[in-house]
């Protein structure tokens, strides 16, 4: 294999998303040569008391339509649904993004709202199936915490909003002593950034030292608003990938590095 079919070669790209989701950026950036390094900044868990998501779900037939914030609140919610309850044939279903459309089809879920291009709350936000939603009630399966602009803009508009909480996100508690040494060193070449509080996390993780480091060092991300929130953060080298989800974060990637 040469230059042209490795182009990642000696390139070592960081990964922060939790280690359950980084099977295909790490095997992607890999298959090009390169060498993933898996850092998770941000853990996913289960909820301690899970008795309000099970209550929403007895009372699934209310609601006229389901939003699943991402494909961890697919993966949380679903197999729950399915021990006491099937989905409303009336209820719509709708996503965020790319990802959580293909946890659905998982799930056999294939009649689903998703935004064309971006993937986002404005996105989904400007769908037709969420104009007119004055007196329809609308339930959001999403973690602790999150933005609030998806269920506000809704309420907004008229909507009669539930949020659930199904899944429990966290800042592991680890030591980067052992990737600010590597990275110092100049064996950190790259950084994948996939959600605004996971760049939070690591800002925290890799402290005033790393942060130097992150600054000047080429960031992707597949999302403008995280991009927009790296550059906000002080970070000189931020890249928007022309292509959603994965794949287009692992193309940008090869195309920087081949230039």
């Amino acid at each position: 294999m040469d230059s042209k079919t490795k182009p990642l070669e000696g390139i070592s790209v960081l990964i922060t998303r939790p280690e359950h989701q980084s099977t295909v950026l790490a095997e992607g950036i890999r298959n090009l040569g390169g060498n993933p390094v898996v850092f998770p900044v941000l853990t996913i868990s289960d909820v301690m008391d899970k008795s309000l998501v099970m209550a929403c779900i007895e009372r699934l037939d209310e609601y006229d339509l389901c939003i699943f914030v991402s494909p961890n609140a697919v993966h949380k919610t679903m197999p729950l649904i399915r021990t006491k309850h099937s989905l409303p044939l009336h209820m719509k279903i709708a996503v965020v993004g790319k990802g959580s459309a293909d946890a659905l089809r998982e799930y056999g879920i294939e009649d689903i709202v998703v935004p064309a291009e971006r993937f986002d709350s404005e996105a989904l936000l400007e769908h037709e199936a969420l104009q007119q939603v004055s007196g329809k009630r609308i339930v959001i399966f999403r973690g602790n915490g999150g933005r609030p602009l998806l269920g506000d803009t809704l309420k907004q508009r008229g909507a009669i909003l539930d949020y659930v909480e199904c899944y429990y996100r966290g800042k592991p508690d680890v030591d980067a002593t052992e990737l600010l040494s590597n990275w110092s060193q100049g064996r950190i070449n790259a950084v994948i950034i996939t959600s605004s509080e996971g760049l939070h996390n690591l800002f925290d993780i890799i402290g005033q030292a790393g942060q130097q480091l992150l600054r000047v060092t080429p960031v992707f991300t597949a999302h403008a608003r995280i991009a927009d929130i790296s550059r906000e953060a002080g970070l000189k080298k931020v890249i928007l990938t022309t292509m959603v989800g994965d794949e287009g974060i692992i193309r940008g990637v090869q195309e920087y590095f081949s230039a």
